[in-house]
């Protein structure tokens, strides 16, 4: 049995959406009505993973980070269906105080693609900035955005990503677009600021399928999820926790198993 708990703050479509998912016949959720509670819940052996649901996010992740005592990240997991075919992508940073340095966007990078092969992805990365290569000049907010993108570039193709292979990295530039039709698998925002803005042009605003921010860097599993998420949109975060965290039992059994 897979045991997930739910936030349940003020937008109540996280209950429709628990209500809903009662069919999975080995799923059991229950809901938590405040992030300390949440919190209780994540770090415990009782339950197998968590889900934000709709309380706020701002006190659980710095609990979290207190807790950890390590870099901890947020990528959103958006899973699409474009010319009849299934696309799949992190968008990151998504929280608007994430990654704002090099070293941090570099290790943002890093447990991105660590992910992406637990899910049979090789990771495929584009690395976004504020403007097309050519609009250097044009002031300094746009000068620094194209310098960071290009360290950064630099730094991951450098990068040896923990023992990690075949890791493609490309720089578009501001060509968001290019990189999707691309199908880039890891979309590096150049801030969590603008990360935000794409998530919510692409989920909130355009009905991409988001199924929540896959929280790295820990080996817990803690889904985050957007307090204006619909019912269906929170039906796609239990299910991905339910998944991630029965895939996480079957591979510790089979660990088991063989020793």
């Amino acid at each position: 049995m897979i045991k997930i708990v739910a936030g349940l703050g003020k937008n109540k479509n996280i209950l429709k959406a628990v209500e809903k998912i009662g069919n999975i016949k080995d799923l059991e959720v229950a809901t938590a009505k405040s992030g300390k509670q949440l919190f209780k819940f994540l770090i415990s052996d009782e339950v197998d993973g968590v889900v934000r649901g709709s309380l706020p996010s701002s006190s659980i992740m710095k609990t979290m980070r207190r807790h950890y005592n390590k870099p901890i990240n947020r990528a959103t997991y958006i899973k699409e269906k474009r010319n009849n075919e299934h696309y799949e992508f992190l968008l990151a940073p998504v929280g608007i105080d994430e990654a704002s340095s090099l070293d941090e966007k570099v290790n943002l990078a890093i447990q991105s693609s660590k992910f992406l092969k637990t899910i049979d992805l090789k990771p495929k990365i584009a690395i976004l900035s504020s403007a097309r290569k050519d609009d250097f000049g044009r002031g300094d907010f746009i000068n620094k955005s194209l310098q960071d993108g290009e360290k950064l570039y630099n730094e991951l193709k450098n990068s040896s990503f923990n023992g990690l292979d075949d890791v493609e990295v490309k720089n578009y530039y501001i060509l968001l677009e290019k990189a999707i039709k691309e199908k880039n698998n890891l979309i590096l925002c150049p801030n969590g600021v603008i990360g935000n803005i794409i998530f919510r042009s692409l989920v909130l605003l355009n009905s991409w399928n988001s199924y929540g921010a896959v929280t790295l860097g820990i080996d817990d599993i803690f889904i985050d999820t957007s307090r204006d998420q619909s019912v269906e949109g929170y039906l796609r975060s239990l299910k991905l926790a339910y998944q991630i965290a029965k895939s996480k039992k079957i591979v510790n059994q089979t660990k088991s198993d063989r020793m």
